[in-house]
């Protein structure tokens, strides 16, 4: 039995599993609620992420000094983060084979995790303290943003795999 098959399995006889369908089942909203709220946060991690990657490669807000956004930006992006996670592994956790099982659901956690190391390069480097900014940062920028919409369209494709993937007959 390979890893994913054995995560896989534990969760779905996991205690917090059946704790997690319950409330889905139970609590008048809750899906829509949580899918709603994840969707929110894509939505600030999107537009806080891109807006400075935008800014890195000179297409907005010149004006604005680098530094000076990260400061005002990042720390939404990175409060984000957490909500994602919370709200993501609720449905992870209901429907453990529906993702784990999917090659879709890899490609979403390998882009998301790269992103996030780029963004982290960009939040603990000294790189946007200098002007002109240089252009191994601008790839770094242009990446992250591709990563990014990967990471989100991949989250979409989760759930129409078949149609990306079609069996032979």
């Amino acid at each position: 039995m390979d890893a994913l098959t054995a995560l896989t399995t534990w969760i779905s006889e996991s205690a917090l599993r059946e704790n997690v369908i319950w409330a889905l089942f139970n609590v008048p909203g809750l899906p829509p609620i949580v899918q709603s709220v994840h969707i929110l946060a894509v939505a600030i991690v999107m537009g806080t992420i891109v807006f400075l990657n935008l800014r890195v490669v000179g297409i907005a807000v010149p004006s604005q000094v680098p530094t000076e956004m990260a400061r005002r930006l990042l720390p939404w992006f990175f409060s984000m983060l957490p909500v994602l996670l919370v709200t993501g592994s609720v449905f992870v956790i209901a429907r453990p084979g529906r993702y784990f099982l999917n090659p879709v659901f890899g490609i979403k956690m390998a882009a998301l995790t790269a992103a996030i190391v780029l963004a982290l390069g960009i939040r603990f480097g000294s790189w946007l303290d200098r002007e002109p900014l240089g252009w191994p940062l601008k790839v770094q920028a242009v990446a992250s943003v591709g990563l990014w919409i990967l990471a989100m369209l991949a989250g979409r494709w989760i759930a129409y795999v078949d149609y990306l993937f079609w069996p032979e007959e």
